[in-house]
């Protein structure tokens, strides 16, 4: 799994960018918010990026905001969000709309995007509230809930995504490392936390 790409900014539009990485241009789908912060094309650009593997394609996605990208993860952990309409949900409202309208069981405002309907708005709601009011409570009492913003979170990432290639659903991994950390501290690493998952179940 690509965490991040750093590199010169060598094309953008609504839609992607493409970074400049030692002559490799890599070509990420970006959503609106990322590009009305980007900087110009020529300059420097970080981008926390997840990638989508399909027999016929592997797509990147891009975020300037690693909360962004946490949010879209946790859209797309949602049975029937695909990373297309997890990226066109980012892109239509705010990450601080989304994270309101989700922990406030708002149906009409999710509804409101694009793709997404009543039966699907109401899925993503009931999916994600808890955990979502979890994250801001947590926030609130200082806690960073967003991955690679800390060491430790980083490990908490590389963990999932061994768990999701050994064949956990990415929700029920999430839950299980949650669960992990808030019994055994943040200080695990890579190794520990993978083995505790894989003894809880």
């Amino acid at each position: 799994m690509i965490a991040y790409i750093e590199g010169q900014l060598a094309y953008k539009d609504p839609a992607q960018a493409i970074l400049d990485v030692n002559g490799i241009g890599y070509e990420i789908k970006i959503s609106l918010a990322t590009y009305g912060k980007l900087p110009a094309e020529g300059e420097k650009a970080k981008l926390y990026t997840f990638q989508h593997i399909k027999e016929d394609a592997h797509t990147l996605y891009g975020f300037l905001d690693p909360n962004e990208r946490a949010l879209f993860l946790h859209l797309i952990s949602v049975s029937g969000i695909g990373p297309g309409t997890g990226i066109v949900m980012v892109s239509s409202m705010s990450v601080g709309e989304i994270r309101h309208a989700i922990i406030n069981e708002d149906v009409r405002a999710i509804q409101s995007i694009k793709g997404v309907g009543p039966k699907t708005a109401q899925r993503v709601i009931i999916d994600l509230r808890d955990r979502l009011r979890k994250d801001e409570l947590l926030a609130k009492a200082g806690v960073d809930t967003v991955p690679l913003a800390r060491t430790h979170n980083t490990n908490r990432s590389e963990a999932l995504s061994a768990l999701v290639t050994l064949g956990f659903a990415r929700s029920a991994a999430e839950k299980n490392l949650d669960q992990i950390q808030n019994k055994h501290g943040n200080d695990l690493s890579v190794e520990e936390l993978i083995k505790f998952a894989l003894k809880s179940n």
